[in-house]
């Protein structure tokens, strides 16, 4: 095992991406180049809804140095590709365009601004549709409004425990409320990016920004006519990812310019482009009814969730599935009725995004957790503590929680930290609206406010979910070396580190090298779901002991010796303590082992009932958040963040504290600024002069506490961290603008208007 100090599992080594990400070094996918490349570029539609009369190309390849402008009669396999269903989307529109960005045809010139011209003039003539823009009339006619030949609904996924009826003849409280959930941006720094390089084999080699090399490459290959082992993707440098890269952008567009034109083809999105070239957070519409005993015990829930999930699938059954199974959130009711909906809209397409579902229900079911405390005259930890659940609990789904869950200590936690001082009116800067003067402080009220959040880890509902790392040992240069090679993505999380840190900690040395990711290697599943810690970092775990074995086997023949371990560089006895380098006993010995992952079997939901095993772990976050609002004006300042999560195992603890950072940044986003506004399928704001994120000036001091309940089930005993915060921190702040201002604050992002009308 690892000796302390060498960067193993517990401590802190530092990103060796992080000093070239900081200095301006790293090569992202964007940044990629190769001699004689052609630019490629993709020409989408204006139209949320039209068929397609015609597409004349010919005055674009008139232009000097274009070299290809393809449309779907050129695409030389399967037209249509998806995350989940093969039929989803088509690669290029092929009668029709469904939204507004929909490609529909691509171009190959000698430099990207010819590429820009030809798409330019590319002549469509469209029949322009109204278009189907609202979720809840889809519901009531799905036949008719139907966006897709499949009809206009995804997935009704209902969830039903108890008798609700009678609980609501039996309920001394009764609380109600309608919340909506706008559209949010992955916001991710680096465009979709990547190079594809026709091959020696006939093939393509693709250098793309991406979450999942190998689901890639399925949906690639069949549509460019290849077989799999034909498509050799390497990842890129990716500049964040959040969900957006889960879906394919531009690599079967790149790999057909690629093999059309026999020449290395370049994309990479421009801002305004990119807000078209991925999907996001689904908005959401939710109606929410509870019921309780005079003393604040929830009887129960009357739940309608609808997620609009735009013009195709994506990952929408998916995100139906979570939301509902999550929709009451971590509290236990006896009596439950939750009707979750996707349906199909001209409006952009959706998808994954950091919480995945869960973020949307957490906004409405901590909003009647703050209504219904406030009706039996209880305070918001009080209500949340009096129906927490606990170990041994039931979900909404039946699923029993098996690891501890320990929601009322981390209540007891967050509300014994201290608040933070009252604004210093003499410091602008501590006041909504900072330096712009604003206020002095007239008008200016404190708020403050909680929320929980409990989120799945890992894939869900029966996916055979695993990851497979290769870890090869040997001596080179004199010194013990550990390659660790999986087909995991390195989206800025950490992973990079952290598989150098299960290896270091499991062999026992020191170097360790992470081997670029590529399908070269056996699948590793997605960087989404808080799930590659657990997975890859079992897999390589798992490889890592199996070569530890392998060395110990052949330490003990060299030896004479049965009693033996890895530690610090050295093979040790338990008896006799050190007995030599693992160099010595390697020489020139190489050991490799290929491990697969899997985690413990889930269930798909009931279709009808909705019960069922179908998650893999679940994850605990609560945050409290101190605003001040200036009530005349609507501006409001986040104060302070405080934060109490259940991780399990803490693997990187600043790695870690870095994720419980940039979920709540984006939870304070999507409380407070964060919106596509869409009006009649058309996309408003496409960039970020119109759509807001946080930047450093927003963000406010945070208290942390983490908290380490082992998983029995999981590698070190860890829990998935990156996405529970995103969940808790919007309610948590939206209910301190409440506390603030006594408005009902139903919808979020919460805009000024919502505050002073």
């Amino acid at each position: 095992m690892a000796a302390p100090g060498i960067g193993g599992v517990g401590e802190s080594p530092l990103r060796p991406d992080g000093t070239l990400k900081v200095a301006g070094e790293f090569a992202y996918a964007s940044d990629l180049w190769m001699e004689g490349m052609l630019w490629g570029a993709t020409l989408r539609s204006p139209h949320p809804r039209a068929l397609i009369a015609s597409i004349d190309a010919g005055p674009a390849l008139a232009l000097p140095g274009v070299r290809a402008v393809l449309t779907h009669e050129d695409v030389p396999g399967r037209r249509t590709f998806g995350i989940d269903h093969t039929d989803d989307q088509p690669v290029l529109a092929i009668d029709q365009v469904r939204h507004q960005g929909e490609p529909v045809a691509l171009v190959a010139a000698d430099h990207p601004e010819t590429a820009r011209r030809a798409m330019e003039a590319i002549a469509v003539e469209y029949e322009v549709l109204e278009p189907i823009t609202d979720p809840r009339a889809v519901i009531a006619d799905p036949e008719r409004l139907k966006v897709q030949d499949r009809g206009g609904i995804t997935r009704h996924q209902p969830v039903r425990v108890g008798d609700v009826d009678a609980a609501k003849e039996a309920a001394d409280v009764v609380v109600s409320g309608e919340y909506e959930v706008g559209i949010q941006d992955q916001a991710f720094l680096g465009p979709e990016s990547g190079l594809a390089i026709p091959s020696e084999d006939g093939g393509v080699d693709l250098y793309v920004s991406t979450q999942w090399i190998h689901n890639d490459v399925k949906q690639i290959a069949p549509c460019l006519g290849l077989a799999e082992d034909q498509v050799h993707m390497t990842l890129a440098g990716v500049g964040g990812a959040f969900g957006g890269r889960e879906d394919l952008s531009m690599q079967i567009h790149a790999g057909m310019l690629a093999l059309h034109t026999g020449r290395p083809v370049k994309m990479s999105y421009n801002r305004y482009e990119s807000f078209f070239g991925h999907v996001h957070r689904h908005p959401a519409q939710m109606r929410y009814e509870y019921g309780a005993t005079a003393d604040g015990r929830l009887l129960y829930a009357d739940v309608e969730i609808v997620l609009d999930g735009g013009a195709y699938t994506s990952s929408t059954m998916n995100v139906v599935g979570n939301a509902a199974s999550l929709g009451v959130g971590p509290y236990e009711i006896p009596n439950i009725r939750i009707d979750g909906y996707g349906v199909y809209t001209n409006n952009p397409p959706c998808g994954a995004m950091r919480g995945f579902g869960a973020v949307q229900a957490c906004f409405a079911y901590e909003s009647m957790m703050d209504r219904l405390g406030a009706a039996c005259g209880l305070g918001p930890v009080e209500i949340r503590r009096r129906n927490a659940v606990s170990q041994g609990s039931r979900l909404a789904t039946g699923q029993v929680i098996e690891s501890p869950a320990p929601l009322a200590e981390m209540l007891a936690r967050l509300e014994a930290m201290p608040l933070p001082p009252a604004a210093d009116g003499a410091d602008l800067r501590d006041l909504p609206g900072g330096v712009s003067q604003t206020t002095h402080g007239e008008g200016v009220a404190r708020g403050v406010g909680y929320g929980v959040g409990i989120k799945n880890i890992c894939f869900s509902e029966g996916f055979g979910d695993l990851s497979t790392a290769r870890v090869r040992l040997e001596v080179i240069g004199g010194e013990a070396t550990a390659l660790v090679h999986t087909a995991a993505a390195e989206v800025g999380q950490g992973l990079v580190t952290i598989q150098a840190q299960i290896a270091r900690t499991e062999l026992g040395v020191q170097k360790v090298t992470i081997a670029p990711a590529d399908n070269g290697v056996g699948d590793a599943g997605s960087s989404s779901a808080s799930r590659q810690s657990y997975m890859t970092g079992g897999a390589v775990k798992a490889a890592c002991e199996a070569v530890r074995a392998e060395l110990l086997a052949l330490a003990g023949r060299r030896l004479g010796r049965g009693d033996l371990d890895v530690a610090g560089g050295k093979i040790v006895s338990r008896a006799d303590g050190v007995l030599g380098a693992i160099e010595d006993v390697l020489g020139s010995e190489v050991i490799e082992a290929t491990r697969e992952y899997h985690h413990r079997p889930t269930a798909r939901m009931d279709p009808l009932t909705g019960q069922g095993r179908s998650h893999t772990q679940l994850a605990l976050c609560v945050h409290r958040a101190v605003v001040d609002v200036d009530v005349d004006l609507g501006l409001v300042k986040v104060v302070e963040l405080a934060a109490v999560q259940d991780v399990g195992k803490i693997i990187n603890r600043l790695s870690l504290e870095g994720q419980i950072h940039g979920g709540s940044a984006q939870g304070l986003g999507l409380a407070l600024m964060e919106e596509i506004v869409v009006s009649d399928g058309l996309v408003r704001n496409p960039s970020f002069t119109d759509y807001l994120i946080p930047t450093i000036l927003d963000m406010p001091p945070m208290r942390l506490d983490i908290l380490e309940y082992p998983d029995p089930e999981a590698p070190y005993g860890l829990r998935g961290a990156g996405e529970p915060p995103t969940l808790s921190s919007t309610p948590a702040i939206v209910a301190a603008v409440r506390d603030a201002t006594g408005r009902a604050l139903t919808r979020v992002p919460v805009r000024p208007e919502h505050i002073v009308l």
